[in-house]
């Protein structure tokens, strides 16, 4: 099955038969998103400069930019969030109009952070308690120091004129975002300076690159459009192109908890799990109350106990307790999108999405009905 016919363009233009409406329902929050709202501030893009990197206590790249950051808001916890981790035992959380959100009680109660942009952020990662990354449109790094509390822009490109989609960390000092267009970005000295590395990729069509995700005793692996499929045993040195069980758009991947193994999910409830590095793939079925899933799949979380949440389109929560092998299938009664999950000390769902933040039971229901 392929996906829908969506024209490439730097403008992000959609063409033909696909509308607004029909985009939001197949594609992923973040996904939609960047192709409908990246083209907004294109006309500023062209008088930017776009190269340079700043270090987290530098002043932005950009001094135009320097003073747009995020307006401070008491809706920034119910407004459009599209993913959420830990930092330690705070929960950061990113989304649009540039809005950072950390909770140090479980995600009852969210604080806004000091964000030097006011652009969507798309995914947001941390290697310990407080050091983390966030990415997002106009190609943006922003890193902090401090938990979360206030970040500096270590990186922008305007001229891309599209966004960064995920990143990774391996430590204080190497990582890895990647994004639309094929973009591949990595830092070897905690974000002073990021190198286009995407001619490391066999990916000549520039096809988008949503996730990158680590696999346990592997070495890296990005999915993307078109069924992409790329993976790297030496930390993003090298990369082999692989033939993929799928060539509609792949949204994410994740790593289990097993060595060698890990999920790839996208278009329509595509969800699918290999045990060798992504050299053989299986199909994972998921069912839900009406018959097979058909909302598309945004974002997956691995759990302290192992277990694997997955999260998409329609307010569907899926959980799987064996590896991956299969998931219980829930949609939430609101059926607002999803785009992230993480999990309280008490083992409830921290989900984001359209509407913000929601705290619920471990199967996604509202705690309130449980």
């Amino acid at each position: 099955m392929r996906e829908p016919v969506i024209r490439r363009t730097r403008f992000a233009v959609i063409r033909g038969h696909l509308s607004a409406r029909t985009l939001f329902k197949s594609l992923p929050l973040h996904a939609a998103l960047s192709l409908l709202i990246s083209p907004i501030f294109c006309g500023a893009a062209l008088a930017a400069d776009s190269t340079s990197a700043a270090a987290p206590g530098d002043a932005p790249a950009n001094a135009g930019d320097s003073a747009a950051y995020a307006l401070e808001s008491a809706k920034a916890s119910r407004s459009l969030l599209l993913d959420v981790t830990h930092a330690g035992k705070r929960m950061v959380a990113v989304g649009d109009r540039g809005h950072i959100l950390y909770s140090d009680d479980q995600g009852k109660t969210w604080s806004q952070a000091k964000v030097p942009t006011r652009q969507m952020l798309t995914a947001v990662y941390f290697v310990d308690e407080r050091h983390g990354w966030a990415v997002g449109h106009d190609a943006q790094i922003l890193a902090t120091s401090d938990a979360g509390a206030t970040w500096a822009k270590q990186f922008e490109d305007l001229k891309r004129e599209a966004p960064l989609l995920d990143v990774w960390f391996k430590d204080l000092t190497t990582g890895i975002a990647v994004g639309a267009y094929g973009a591949v970005l990595e830092t070897t000295d905690g974000g002073q300076h990021w190198e286009d590395i995407g001619d490391r990729l066999d990916n000549e069509d520039q096809f988008h690159l949503n996730g990158i995700a680590y696999v346990k005793d592997a070495g890296l692996f990005v999915v993307g459009e078109q069924g992409s499929m790329f993976r790297s045993p030496d930390d993003g040195q090298t990369w082999e192109k692989l033939e993929g069980p799928y060539q509609g758009s792949l949204f994410g991947a994740l790593g289990t908890a097993e060595s060698n193994t890990l999920l790839a999910y996208g278009l329509r409830g595509n969800l699918f799990r290999s045990t060798d590095f992504g050299t053989t793939w299986e199909p994972v079925p998921l069912q839900g109350e009406r018959g097979p899933l058909e909302f598309s799949i945004a974002n997956a979380s691995l759990m302290p106990d192992n277990s694997i949440v997955l999260v998409g389109n329609g307010g569907s929560v899926m959980r799987s307790t064996d590896d991956g092998e299969s998931f219980t299938v829930a949609n939430r009664p609101d059926r607002l999108s999803l785009s992230g999950v993480a999990e309280d000390d008490k083992g409830n769902l921290v989900l984001v999405g359209q509407g913000g933040v929601r705290v619920t039971s471990p199967t996604g229901a509202d705690s309130a009905q449980q």
